[in-house]
């Protein structure tokens, strides 16, 4: 490519498109079937960003039906080298309450059966995982959630479940025990994919319940409950993408996500 559509992606719900300027639809086609939808490509905040519905247009794709590697592919043949990945998330732990947000460092993968590599062979290929999200990054985006004045914790861990279901109360139980902050259903293997293409990957949590009610002794999460607090919620985590993509800089700063490959491969 002789020059890159984007440079930066989101994944975000179809909400986030009025906020592009100069909008186009985007069908790609990659190796790995259909992404979850269109892209659309446009200026915003001053830099030229690729969105992609993760569930779909129509929020149609359960967790576990996402192809996320179409999603990831079709993002990288764009050009785009840095990767925000907002989601909607519950808390495990009372400090992290609804409403909060949560820049997370590192994940803990208890999803089964999801197609999580690009690498199949011939050429053996270990990327790590020590670290799968861009420190660089997540230093920009708690600087844009102080200056939008949401409560925002500067790290977490957040537990990937496989869904669609939710937690019973021991499985609940069992991750705030391990001391993990956050749960979700999408981060891997999104995140993952996203360095095996030497990519920056960011993760900014939007908590919306206390997962199965023990910790916060509430009732326990249901969908509906989700989606009202997300909403309630979604024109902050607006607010701090314009921020965000504000303070970073045009060019990718070099870290280890951009050489995530070096030593990595057999043969």
């Amino acid at each position: 490519m002789d020059k890159p559509v984007a440079d930066i992606g989101i994944f975000g719900g179809s909400g986030f498109y009025k906020l592009l300027e100069a909008a186009e639809e985007r069908a790609v086609e990659t190796p790995y079937g259909a992404p979850s939808d269109k892209l659309v490509v446009g200026e915003f905040g001053g830099k030229r960003v690729a969105f992609l519905p993760r569930h779909g247009a129509q929020h149609q794709l359960p967790p576990h039906k996402i192809n996320f590697r179409a999603n990831l592919w079709a993002m990288k043949s764009l050009g785009v080298t840095r990767i925000i990945s907002p989601c909607a998330a519950g808390s495990l732990q009372k400090h992290v309450k609804p409403g909060d947000f949560v820049v997370c460092d590192q994940y803990v993968d208890r999803t089964s059966a999801r197609c999580d590599t690009f690498y199949d062979g011939p050429i053996t290929t270990h990327v790590s995982a020590a670290d799968p999200y861009c420190p660089e990054l997540r230093k920009f985006a708690v600087e844009a959630g102080e200056l939008s004045g949401i409560k925002i914790h500067k790290q977490g861990t957040v537990v990937v479940i496989q869904g669609p279901r939710f937690s019973t109360k021991s499985e609940s139980k069992w991750f705030t025990a391990m001391g993990w902050e956050v749960i979700n259903m999408t981060q891997y293997p999104e995140a993952h994919l996203a360095r095996e293409l030497e990519m920056c990957c960011l993760n900014i949590s939007l908590i919306t319940d206390y997962d199965s009610g023990l910790v916060g002794d509430v009732e326990p999460v249901s969908h509906a409950e989700v989606v009202k607090v997300f909403g309630e919620n979604i024109t902050k985590l607006q607010g701090m993408l314009v921020k965000l993509l504000a303070l970073l800089p045009n060019e990718r700063q070099v870290c280890s996500c951009s050489k995530a490959l070096a030593g990595a491969r057999f043969g």
